[in-house]
């Protein structure tokens, strides 16, 4: 069909033409984009994005630990200290007397016998002090007062036995109480058919008395330590020097008391 109006003008035409091409380009591209944004069917993959860009999943960290490990001893045991603490008393007389460890006091033991002499304290009680003779402290009634002997059963050579002599106060005051080698005498004799003695701590004393404080109610324990020498009366020379091995009887006379006596071995090399 032909244009009534006559043929169009070459630059309009052109125009025309630039306009078609232009618009068919826009419905191109939005048809393209259509596609490339997810029209294409579910589930497909975006290539366009970068590998890994999606955010990570959180991590819920686990339960911490109750404490700090760095530091603590294997099996988590605490192995700081010792729970015992100190050394352990040492048992002595019957009747309550138990003597403590080391023991403290002045030789009293006369030339022949050299004995010496200390006071412990007991179980339960006080150390033992020594009061002077004129102390205020009334002297203890020999009925307020529970004697007891104790030494080991047996000594091997070279061992210096140890007599202990403990003594309590049941009275409800203190008191004071002469433990020296004249008033509380300790005798060994040799236990046989003619029980002859050995030494006594009266024998040879170098001092005089002993007065110990003995609290209410507490037990103090009298030591003396033997050096396996014989003895004799006003320092004589001993018919026996020195006793062999065998089995002797040690007693103590205290005025006014009763002490049950006791025995030990002196055994052989």
């Amino acid at each position: 069909m032909r244009n009534p109006v006559g043929p169009l003008p070459s630059s309009i035409y052109w125009r025309r033409r630039a306009v078609a091409v232009l618009v068919i380009a826009l419905l191109a591209a939005l048809v393209a984009w259509a596609v490339t944004s997810g029209g294409g069917g579910g589930g497909a993959k975006d290539d366009g994005k970068p590998g890994g860009s999606d955010p990570a999943p959180s991590i819920t960290p686990g339960p911490s630990g109750s404490g700090p490990v760095v530091g603590q001893p294997p099996g988590g045991r605490d192995e700081s200290g010792d729970s015992g603490a100190g050394g352990d008393a040492g048992s002595g007389g019957d009747g309550g007397a138990s003597g403590a460890g080391g023991t403290a006091g002045s030789d009293t033991g006369g030339a022949g016998s050299s004995a010496s002499a200390g006071t412990s304290a007991g179980t339960g009680g006080t150390a033992a002090q020594q009061v002077p003779a004129g102390s205020p402290l009334p002297d203890c009634a020999p009925s307020a007062l529970r004697l007891s002997l104790r030494t080991e059963t047996s000594y091997a050579p070279g061992d210096k036995p140890e007599f202990r002599l403990g003594v309590r106060n049941t009275s409800a005051a203190d008191c004071k109480a002469d433990l020296g080698p004249k008033s509380a005498v300790l005798t060994i004799t040799e236990a046989g058919e003619d029980d002859a003695q050995v030494w006594s701590s009266a024998d040879c004393p170098e001092g005089g008395a002993v007065f110990l404080r003995i609290p209410a109610g507490a037990t103090v324990v009298h030591t003396v330590k033997w050096d396996r020498k014989g003895s004799a009366p006003r320092c004589a020379t001993p018919p026996v020097k020195s006793p062999g091995p065998g089995t002797y009887l040690l007693e103590a006379e205290v005025p006014g008391a009763t002490v049950q006596p006791a025995s030990f071995v002196l055994a052989k090399d």
